[in-house]
């Protein structure tokens, strides 16, 4: 038998179910990716790249790093361009394959796709063996149906972890099956045109290079767990925003599935056994939970999560101001914590997860702007970019999400309690590098001499509608985290 293994975000080789359903009986394989041009167009509601620069040269090498480990293997990858609904029922026609399968997705664009696939090859007799493997826990352990999931995150938590189990790994294998005799010619991948854009490397200034495969991502975690042993630290630094080690950064090789959450999940309970056990090795699995509580919302609630409402379906009048808007992305506010934040996300496509925080705070909060033209844009540029935990946090972030506090955050207490000498300002805004440190994060409040000394000069001209720069940090100062 031939079997067609759809690679969509599972970019890796070890433990993949769908490789191992794919090759259990196949004499064939022929293992395909596709480029899907709906996953390249514009945003719906401000019309940026679903696909930025950041992510795109990210997929591209990870693409290259798989074709070169599936080649090691006796295999090959087949690049092709189109809609897979119809590409790959036709490629079964064509090739006499008798099994297709693939890991499933969460939300509803994904779905769709994966539906309409599956009705497609009933049609003409095709099996379809799909898996379910993004998650740490998988969706048939939980100890809840997903329709009576919580919606506060403690009560989910606490539950799978008492009542689920991690499944374990599926091994790498050794040898695949070659490529049928006939099999389609590989096209490559698209030119700028299909993108719409160039792929681009982060700055010299960002915290790493981001090299996209699963051999860079098993290399991160060699050098962050067993090389540099930082792991044993890891909850007293993950707040950290300047430098590559203050967090594992796993995060863009989760996203594009080049690294298994089981298998950190696994490695860390290896550290536990030889190096460490503490609070520090709990916490990352702790927000591996996270990441599958995202997920598992994203199944729950469908399409309400990309709703102005939120999963809540709680009702504000968002303001749709697109200056204001506008200032916020091009790292403008004035504001030396948003702007430094911005900064990182416009040239490295990354940001660290209280900058995160802060900068959906400010532009749902205190900006009051539609929070999903902020989720759109962390779409379009981040390298990370996941579509269950960016959505999840954006509408947990802005008050329609899982939060039950509704909380805000004080953009100035926050910069001054993460980065208290302004050392991740200073590398981001080099043109505040003379402003003294008691000022950093208040530099409105320097007299004209002072701000004259230090080469920069504050006007009133600030998003917030009919306020002035001084009133914006008293809007601040009155938020509570």
């Amino acid at each position: 038998m031939t079997s067609l293994l759809w690679f969509c975000n599972d970019i890796r080789l070890h433990d993949n179910e769908a490789l191992h359903i794919a090759t259990e009986e196949a004499e064939k394989l022929l293992p395909v990716y596709i480029f899907d041009p709906r996953q390249f167009a514009k945003t719906d509601e401000i019309g940026f790249p679903k696909t930025g620069p950041f992510r795109l040269r990210f997929l591209i090498d990870s693409l290259r790093d798989l074709k070169s480990n599936l080649q090691s293997k006796g295999s090959d990858l087949i690049i092709l361009t189109g809609k897979p609904e119809e590409l790959i029922p036709e490629l079964c026609r064509k090739h006499d394959i008798g099994l297709v399968s693939y890991h499933e997705e969460a939300t509803h664009e994904e779905t769709q796709v994966e539906d309409a696939l599956d009705d497609a090859l009933e049609k003409i007799g095709v099996d379809v063996d799909s898996a379910w493997g993004a998650t740490l826990y998988h969706l048939d352990d939980l100890p809840m149906e997903v329709e009576k999931l919580p919606d506060v995150f403690t009560a989910f938590r606490k539950k799978a972890e008492k009542y689920s189990e991690v499944r374990e790994l599926f091994d790498t294998p050794a040898k695949l099956p070659p490529l049928p005799e006939s099999h389609p010619e590989s096209e490559g991948f698209p030119d700028s045109d299909f993108f719409g854009l160039e792929p681009d490397s982060p700055s010299e200034h960002s915290v790493l290079p981001f090299a996209g495969g699963e051999t860079a991502a098993l290399k991160r975690l060699e050098t962050y767990f067993w090389d540099q042993d930082l792991l044993k630290t890891y909850k007293e630094t993950r707040n950290g925003m300047l430098g590559a080690d203050y967090s594992s950064k796993f995060s863009a090789w989760l996203a594009n599935g080049t690294i298994s959450p089981r298998y950190i999940y696994f490695q860390v309970k290896r550290y536990e056994k030889e190096r460490k056990k503490n609070n520090s090795t709990y916490w990352l699995i702790f927000e591996l939970i996270w990441r599958d509580y995202f997920r598992f919302i994203a199944l729950k609630h469908g399409r309400n999560l990309f709703y102005s409402t939120g999963i809540k379906g709680k009702k504000y009048e968002w303001s749709t101001d697109n200056d204001a808007f506008r200032k916020w992305a091009n790292a403008e506010t004035g504001i030396p914590m948003i702007d430094a934040n911005m900064r990182e996300l416009n040239d490295s496509g990354f940001m660290s997860n209280r900058g995160r925080q802060n900068v959906a705070s400010f532009l749902a909060k205190c900006l009051n702007i539609d929070w999903r033209w902020g989720a759109e844009y962390f779409e379009s540029l981040l390298v990370d970019y996941d579509v269950c935990s960016n959505w999840g946090n954006w509408a947990y972030n802005s008050g329609v999400g899982n939060d039950p506090r509704d909380r805000y955050f004080n953009i100035v207490g926050q910069g001054k309690r993460y980065d208290a000498n302004g050392d991740y300002i200073r590398h981001w805004l080099p043109e505040l590098k003379d402003v003294p440190g008691e000022y950093i994060h208040e530099p409105h409040k320097m007299s004209v001499e002072q701000q004259r000394k230090a080469g920069i000069e504050i006007g009133n001209d600030y998003p917030f509608p009919m306020i002035n720069l001084e009133q914006a940090y008293r809007e601040i100062e009155k938020r509570g985290d």
